[in-house]
């Protein structure tokens, strides 16, 4: 071996070894955000659960967990959605980067963010973008249905509710008061006729965080939704663009801004103007802006103009059947006790 093949060795085994310290160094940045995670969203559920804002002894924590494992489930699902997807088209894709967010007394909030995964490479099909759009939320969910009929089917007793609250039957329970009631949701509606029978209880909307496996499938049927809005890069842009083309995928986008934009005017101005009934959520409003200013109403350019075959559009269709199933127009309603 010549001295010049030496040192060319050398030099690409140096960067063999830096390219796989980046990627040691990358997996454990995304094992630690994982666990950080669990730990925030295992406190959220001990504070949804317990009804107590903490400070909590360490076996206590394990009231949290099954609100955390069910959550970091679905998250999962959903993310790893689209890296399969992505990996199927061959475009490189990142693990998820899971989103710890702390339990802030008084601040409504589910212990995460969520997750994301970044694209390292050009998606230069309309399939390839069309798959790795749609697979996230279906993937999510199929995650959210199995945590909501375990959570339908295994509801506790009236005895649960009242070891939280031991005034929960008084007529004064809730009086002088701030309220919080999820709002209800198509698909929320549904199983509730189908797997609660006539006569048996069944905690009120504005006692389902108090149960885990509830208070997660909801969410997740929160979170698809948002995703799921037909607006620029979110998912169901995604799906909107390569299912409708440009133009159309623009005109639907601007449409649905500005029905959240109304959403949460009037959510706002329930606040001031008191109705016999809830309408719209403020924090509408505060997702439109996000999605005017930051992810933008106008899907990127794809330069492929082939239209999707028939399974692909009925898959499309079925998506958007997900987020009608998930969607609610007020999600939160927080109301004074009488």
């Amino acid at each position: 071996m010549s001295f010049s093949d030496y040192q060319s060795s050398i030099y690409n085994r140096y960067h063999e070894l830096q390219k796989k310290k980046k990627t040691y160094t990358r997996w454990l940045f995304h094992i630690a955000l994982f666990i950080i995670t669990f730990i925030t969203t295992t406190i959220a559920g001990v504070t949804w659960v317990s009804n107590s804002p903490g400070p909590y002894e360490f076996e206590f924590l394990l009231v949290g967990v099954p609100y955390a494992a069910s959550i970091m489930f679905i998250i999962s699902c959903h993310e790893f959605g689209h890296y399969f997807a992505a990996r199927y088209h061959k475009v490189d894709a990142t693990l998820p980067y899971y989103i710890p967010f702390p339990s802030i007394p008084g601040f409504l909030n589910f212990g995460t963010m969520g997750a994301v995964i970044k694209t390292k490479s050009p998606v230069n099909s309309r399939k390839s973008m069309f798959d790795i759009g749609v697979a996230g939320p279906i993937a999510g969910f199929v995650a959210c249905i199995i945590v909501l009929i375990y959570g339908f089917t295994n509801i506790p007793g009236e005895q649960y509710i009242l070891s939280i609250h031991p005034d929960y039957n008084s007529p004064e329970y809730g009086a002088n008061g701030l309220q919080l009631a999820f709002g209800d949701t198509m698909l929320f509606s549904f199983f509730k006729m189908i797997f609660v029978s006539k006569g048996t209880f069944f905690p009120p909307m504005s006692e389902i965080y108090h149960y885990p496996f509830l208070c997660v499938g909801w969410f997740g049927l929160f979170v698809t939704a948002m995703n799921m809005i037909p607006v620029g890069q979110l998912d169901g842009g995604h799906i909107s663009y390569t299912l409708f083309g440009g133009r159309r995928a623009y005109q639907i986008s601007l449409a649905s801004f500005i029905i959240l934009l109304v959403l949460g005017i009037a959510g706002i101005a329930e606040a001031f103007i008191h109705l016999p009934f809830s309408f719209g959520w403020s924090g509408w409003l505060f997702w439109a802006i996000i999605l005017f200013f930051f992810i933008k109403l106008k899907h990127p350019l794809i330069p492929d103009d082939e239209p999707l075959d028939f399974r692909r559009r009925i898959t499309g269709y079925i998506a958007y059947l997900i987020f009608i199933l998930s969607f609610s127009p007020t999600p939160f309603v927080i109301s004074m006790g009488i």
